[in-house]
């Protein structure tokens, strides 16, 4: 198979310079008729098809879109990207998509990367590493040279920039509030995310702040922090503590609470009601099927790029930043009364 051949490797052929064999490729009449011919036998011979984004610097324009995610195996950002790939699309927009891994120096490094290959704008949602140390110097670097940038799902108050959000924190009580309302009083909150995160922080400030409202219910925490033993940390918590109900702050733990309530002979939802969040295929697929608060995953990175693309092809230097909520909903099956 040959290999793609560059401006640069025909210019080295070729003993010319980089400007010379870009100008002959476009006929420049500034370049003689015997260059022009050797420098389109020499690309024809290769195949050479220009760079479309080192022509679109030109423009100052690459109609790309730089989308950094924290992961990709989770539903819920597949969703995104999804809403945020089909927008974009509509858009006459591509996407460059980078994933962390919860990473903060791979963050960065993308973030330079993408800079570096002159993306239009960002979409973002921080990693955990990132929210953990609070280093935002890379967005402030952004917003310094004037790239838009616009934060969805996990964001930080440090950076003035665009941001779509869902209500986690009203989301988080309307869940407790139907428990307590279907008779659950000793609730436990079940998370497999990082009480770092701006979500897991709202969502828990959400339960707490209605059963502390109300002497009849008790609200007990277990975070999880090892892959390798989720399952048997809540099947130690199950076992251990007199609960009747359990807010998943993500659909791992609700999943797997439904699993080891079953493992250890309790009914669900008659012993045990279950809720999560992110209405993902565990919550669809689960038996019984899990009562769960939808995110609206999709709408929310279409919300995304709709606003990016917007400042982009609009582009005021007035323009001040706002912030995009988006109403979750709760979906009841059968994992509650």
């Amino acid at each position: 198979m040959r290999k793609k051949v560059t401006l640069k490797q025909l210019a080295k052929e070729l003993n010319l310079s980089i400007s010379t064999v870009s100008k002959s490729l476009k006929n420049d009449p500034e370049i003689s008729e015997k260059t022009i011919n050797r420098v389109h036998e020499l690309a024809n011979f290769y195949n050479y098809k220009p760079n479309a984004l080192a022509v679109s610097l030109k423009s100052n324009k690459t109609k790309t879109i730089g989308v950094i995610l924290p992961e990709i195996l989770n539903h819920f950002y597949a969703k995104a990207l999804f809403g945020i790939e089909q927008e974009a699309s509509n858009s006459g927009y591509k996407i460059v998509t980078c994933i962390t891994n919860e990473s903060f120096k791979k963050e960065l490094e993308y973030v330079e990367m993408l800079n570096y290959s002159s993306v239009d704008g960002f979409i973002v949602a921080l990693s955990q590493e990132t929210q953990f140390l609070n280093k935002f110097d890379h967005y402030t670097d952004l917003k310094r040279d004037g790239v838009p940038v616009v934060m969805f799902d996990r964001v930080t108050d440090e950076i003035n920039c665009d941001k779509v959000v869902v209500d986690d924190k009203v989301a988080s009580k309307n869940a407790i509030q139907y428990l307590i309302d279907t008779g659950c009083t000793k609730i436990a909150v079940i998370t497999t995310i990082s009480n770092d995160l701006s979500v897991a922080k709202l969502r828990l400030e959400g339960a707490k702040e209605v059963t502390d409202k109300n002497d009849k219910v008790s609200l007990k925490q277990l975070p999880l922090k090892d892959p390798n033993t989720f399952e048997s940390e809540i099947e130690d918590f199950l076992r251990e503590n007199d609960i009747d109900a359990v807010l998943g702050l993500d659909e791992t733990a609700a999943a797997i609470t439904i699993n080891m309530s079953l493992k250890l002979g309790y009914k669900i939802p008659e012993e045990v009601s279950v809720i999560g969040f992110t209405d993902g295929l565990l919550s669809q697929h689960s038996y019984p099927k899990l009562t769960t608060v939808s995110q609206h995953a999709e709408e929310l990175g279409a919300k995304a790029a709709q606003i990016l693309v917007s400042h982009l092809d609009n582009f005021d230097e007035n323009y001040k930043p706002k912030t995009e909520i988006v109403k979750t909903s709760l979906i009841v099956r059968d994992s509650t009364n």
